[in-house]
């Protein structure tokens, strides 16, 4: 898919994919601008999410197959294989202080999922 990117106040967005192509109440990885990126539909919630797709823990790129929930009304992922969770909102490794990842704006439009980057 080809990347189209919209200029807006130091973001630039980019079309990440379509709706359809992540999981409802799921992630799915996408590259944008060389970088593995996890996108979430967190459809139980009405709301989209983008992390780094790479666990820090590990370095390992598997957070969008991870299992996304919440945890006291704070949207997390928890990495599939060693069960850090992570906040969808902030990055915040919501068990060991040591950890941070990226996220990312996310908005849909008429069937697209567009990623914003600065």
């Amino acid at each position: 898919m080809e990347s189209l990117f919209i200029e807006h106040e130091h973001i630039t967005w980019h079309l990440a994919c379509e709706v359809q192509d992540i999981p409802v109440d799921g992630g799915a990885c996408v590259l944008v601008e060389g970088r593995q990126v996890a996108i979430y539909n967190f459809a139980r919630r009405g709301e989209w999410y983008a992390t780094d797709n790479e666990c820090p823990h590990r370095q390992q790129m598997a957070l969008s197959r991870g299992m996304i929930g919440s945890q006291n009304d704070e949207p997390k992922v928890a990495c599939p294989f060693h069960k850090k969770t992570f906040s969808l909102r902030s990055g915040k490794c919501l068990n060991d202080d040591s950890y941070q990842i990226a996220t990312y704006p996310v908005t849909v439009k008429d069937g697209y999922v567009y990623l914003g980057m600065d």
